[in-house]
């Protein structure tokens, strides 16, 4: 079975949000947690500003998973990285081990205690095929079990944020790298 990927074109990427805001509208993310970001390096100097959209990379030998002492982790067939938030216990490796820094922990309290992490889905739900309420509220939608693209790639308008298998990422990255130029 082929390995679904996220890939972020930086050319194309104009710090517009809307990956961001459609993915926590879509969830209904609770404030201050955010399982997509744009970041921009060199902002304000003319000429050097690069955007991109960033979440968790659902890595073939993930971090997270081998790091996290209760196992909340796991690899789907697909190559989706999901979690089990009632398997979590907030201790926070998972954040430190993650280069892209996808794992969030929702603060509550005077003294910002963590409660379960919470990360990027690319929109497949939770551990459970069931769909149910519960399952939406824990994870959010499940837009690849209805064939579509995760939200934010959906709502992409330069199309620069590409899903899906990673052969078919790599062959669309490919073209508009040899197309640079041409009016590609």
């Amino acid at each position: 079975m082929s390995r679904m990927k996220f890939y972020c074109d930086d050319h194309r990427c104009i710090e517009c949000f809307a990956c961001s805001v459609a993915c926590a509208e879509a969830h209904e993310l609770p404030t201050g947690i955010s399982r997509r970001k744009v970041i921009t390096l060199h902002d304000g100097v003319e000429g050097k500003e690069v955007s991109t959209s960033i979440a968790c990379m659902h890595c073939t030998d993930a971090p997270c998973e081998q790091v996290c002492p209760v196992d909340c982790f796991y690899i789907r067939e697909d190559g989706i990285v999901l979690h089990d938030k009632n398997k979590c216990i907030g201790c926070g490796y998972c954040l430190y081990a993650c280069p892209f820094g996808a794992p969030q922990f929702p603060r509550d309290g005077a003294f910002g205690a963590k409660g379960a992490m919470d990360k990027c889905t690319m929109c497949a739900g939770g551990p459970l095929e069931t769909n149910s309420e519960k399952e939406r509220h824990l994870y959010g939608q499940n837009r690849i079990a209805e064939g579509k693209v995760p939200m934010c790639a959906a709502v992409c308008s330069t199309n620069a944020l590409l899903v899906g298998d990673a052969e078919s990422v790599s062959n669309i990255y490919r073209k508009r790298v040899a197309g640079r130029g041409k009016g590609a």
